[in-house]
């Protein structure tokens, strides 16, 4: 079972976007080979609000579009299927204003750049990271892989 609680404080967010990111992540879940039980968050929310936890949480004052808080980073690795228990990702908070400019911006649907938003947190939650060239090229490779497998592309 992947569970994904979802939270908009925004009201932007139509009921049809979430069953696609849940689709979305189900079907990256299974890209990414995890077989186990798992549940995440993903949280909607405006720019004050994802500035306030940047700042409060990352120490960075400024808004951005998605931050991930990976609950496994600083955990010894635990084999999730010795225990009935589900595999505890972490959360997802994605801003509904930058999504919106940004989907202007380059000239895809808000629904797109919601998925998109999503897919790079919950990579984010899984340990891929873009702190280097190296890095960014094997995350941004992944997400623009699973993207256009699913079938979310830019057009």
């Amino acid at each position: 079972m992947f569970t994904i609680d979802f939270s908009d404080h925004t009201g932007l967010v139509e009921t049809s976007w979430l069953d696609q990111i849940d689709q979305l992540l189900t079907f990256a879940k299974k890209k990414e080979n995890i077989h186990n039980d798992a549940e995440l968050s993903v949280t909607f929310v405006d720019k004050d609000e994802i500035q306030n936890i940047n700042k409060v949480y990352r120490d960075k004052d400024k808004v951005t579009d998605v931050i991930s808080f990976a609950l496994e980073e600083d955990e010894p690795e635990i084999d999730f299927n010795d225990f009935d228990i589900p595999r505890v990702l972490g959360d997802i908070i994605i801003c509904t204003d930058v999504a919106k400019e940004q989907s202007e911006s380059y000239g895809h649907s808000f629904e797109r750049e919601l998925g998109f938003l999503a897919l790079h947190g919950f990579l984010h939650l899984l340990g891929y990271d873009h702190m280097n060239d190296n890095d960014e090229k094997e995350m941004f490779g992944r997400q623009d892989a699973i993207l256009n497998e699913f079938g979310l592309t830019r057009n």
